[in-house]
């Protein structure tokens, strides 16, 4: 291999190596699939639901028979033994000191009616289940909601940043020009200060909208379950316009009438009045009778008989069959107590769904209110900003012409700034606001 040749490999080695890592473009949908199955919060409630299923199948199994075996080995020293005693069932035909004794049996037992108890569990359990449905649907939608606010945060924190460098920029000029003024004795040094101090506060500026930029990023980090420091870029799934956040904003009454019949948090509510009328039904069957049926095979052997194991097997062996029927009489108030509780959480149940109703037309009225607030001010903020970079840009023009002082044009540039920043927040709050009524009324973004 030739000198050349190897050094070109080795050229290209190095390039690779050091190489800037590009890093993952994260888009709205990408966030949200992601943090849907990394989420740990959110695979808790999805075990929840696991467990409740696995309540259903044992409430489902209690309508079977029981069955069990059983076996009793014994050895018994008798120190002073004597002949032709009766010991259960056989005539004792040894004498031996140490005997042995042993039982076997199988026993089953079914009841087959409680009071619909048992019915009544398996659908209290299935309801447990949907319940643990509503529950995770619930932390979905809330997880989905917090990624959408952040996520339109970092992009407002992005682009305020680049207003923010604009405006520096302007600052590093004015500043420039201060000071060739200042050498021509154009200027004072109190006024060239004037400028440099604006300069440092566009840079201070900059400083903590990336501060803030990069906790928004934490954030939403967190909720993705991201633990690596790799580079975190949030893109845009499309271009984000003016009329995204100018256009028609759905009424309160529409959104809500529409969440009320889809939002998890509402018919969760609704599932648990329907499982406290379950759970009186159950408590109101404490008071009714119980009917089992039992039956049971067993045998016994014993080393005190001389017939043979097998003998003994056959000679005790016995089968039995029974029904018991329990009746309640006095249950130191249990049932009347369980019914009284019941009806109790019923009606807590009902507070609570009229409560998570409030909750939701506060929620939907405040998501309202800020679009439209959020609108009007993007109107009036898009011609503020435009008043604002003309007085600025004539300003600056009889600055240089020495019309205007140096007051002047910095507070001409701070109108500016505010004017953008106020039209930036104005827009993506705007839009960010109605979304959520989209997401409310739909149950989802698209």
């Amino acid at each position: 291999m030739n000198k050349s040749l190897t050094t070109c490999i080795i050229g290209i080695s190095l390039f690779i190596a050091v190489r800037p890592v590009s890093a993952k473009q994260w888009t709205l949908k990408n966030c949200i699939d992601y943090a849907l199955s990394n989420n740990i919060s959110l695979q808790k409630t999805r075990l929840q639901k696991q467990s409740a299923i696995e309540d259903i199948r044992q409430s489902q199994a209690a309508l079977l028979p029981s069955l069990s075996f059983s076996t009793s080995q014994n050895v018994t020293y008798r120190p002073w033994p004597q002949t032709g005693i009766s010991s259960q069932g056989y005539v004792q035909s040894s004498v031996d000191k140490v005997y042995y004794n042993g039982s076997y049996g199988i026993n089953g037992n079914w009841t087959i009616w409680n009071g619909g108890r048992n019915t009544n569990t398996i659908k209290l359990n299935k309801l447990a289940e949907q319940q643990a449905t509503m529950d995770s649907a619930t932390a979905s939608k809330q997880l989905i909601e917090q990624i959408t606010q952040l996520y339109v945060q970092i992009l407002y924190s992005n682009e305020a940043i680049t207003v923010n460098k604009a405006s520096l920029e302007t600052s590093k000029k004015n500043e420039e020009r201060g000071q060739s003024m200042l050498n021509v004795g154009k200027m004072s040094k109190a006024d060239l200060a004037q400028l440099s101090a604006q300069r440092a506060q566009d840079e201070y500026n900059i400083v903590q909208t990336e501060s803030n930029l990069k906790n928004y990023k934490r954030q939403l980090k967190q909720l993705l379950q991201i633990t690596n420091d790799d580079e975190f870029e949030v893109i845009m799934d499309k271009s984000i316009t003016d009329d995204m956040a100018l256009q028609d904003i759905p009424s309160v009454g529409m959104v809500y009438d529409a969440a009320l019949s889809s939002r998890p948090e509402i018919q969760n509510a609704q599932l648990g009045i329907q499982s406290s009328d379950i759970n009186i039904k159950i408590a109101k069957a404490l008071r009714m009778p119980t009917i089992s049926l039992s039956a049971g095979v067993g045998t016994s052997t014993t080393s005190m008989n001389d017939l043979k194991w097998g003998t003994q097997l056959k000679n005790n062996f016995d089968i039995s069959g029974g029904v018991t029927v329990s009746i309640p009489l006095f249950d130191q108030r249990q049932a009347k107590t369980s019914v009284n509780k019941a009806i109790i959480q019923k009606q807590t149940y009902i507070l609570d769904l009229k409560d998570k109703q409030t909750t939701l037309y506060s929620t939907i009225e405040n998501y309202w209110l800020q679009a439209n607030n959020n609108q009007s001010q993007f109107r009036t903020a898009r011609v503020s900003t435009e008043s604002a970079q003309t007085s600025y840009d004539l300003l600056n023009e009889q600055f240089r012409l020495g019309l205007k002082n140096i007051v002047e044009l910095m507070k001409g540039k701070d109108q500016l700034l505010t004017a953008k920043q106020n039209e930036l927040q104005s827009k993506y709050l705007a839009i960010l606001n109605i979304n959520m009524l989209k997401f409310y009324k739909n149950g989802n973004l698209d």
